[in-house]
């Protein structure tokens, strides 16, 4: 049954202005609503549900990822938009980011304006 549901992502900001404007201009998503509950959203057909909380601290972890068919030219097309990708010290190609994994699988990470940890990746299988 939940396989037939839609997804909806939870993140928290300090800032909407911030959250809205790094969502909307820098990784193309839709401004859905703003209320009194959160800042809404949409990511090609999901739903990001942004709240406002004072003085939280971000998770040292990814909390929100996205597949992608071509890792490289989502790389290249986010760093235009002023995205930057963190170079982990186990990163291979320190200067875009892009982590491989053994089994050929690839992850770039990346923050939002509120230290969220978010990435993209492109798998094999």
């Amino acid at each position: 049954m939940l396989a037939e549901g839609k997804m909806t992502g939870f993140l928290i900001t300090e800032d909407y202005e911030k959250a809205r404007a790094f969502y909307e201009s820098k990784l193309g998503f839709t401004f859905v609503s703003l209320d009194q509950f959160a800042l809404v959203m949409n990511a090609n057909g999901s739903k990001i549900r942004i709240s406002r909380v004072e003085d939280f601290t971000p998770a040292r972890y990814t909390v929100l990822g996205w597949e992608v068919r071509n890792l490289e030219d989502v790389v290249s097309w986010l760093t235009a938009r002023g995205v930057v990708f963190e170079k982990y010290p186990f990163v291979q190609d320190q200067e875009r980011g892009i982590w491989t994994a053994p089994g050929g699988d690839k992850v770039a990470w990346f923050k939002d304006p509120d230290g969220n940890v978010l990435s993209v990746s492109q798998h094999l299988k």
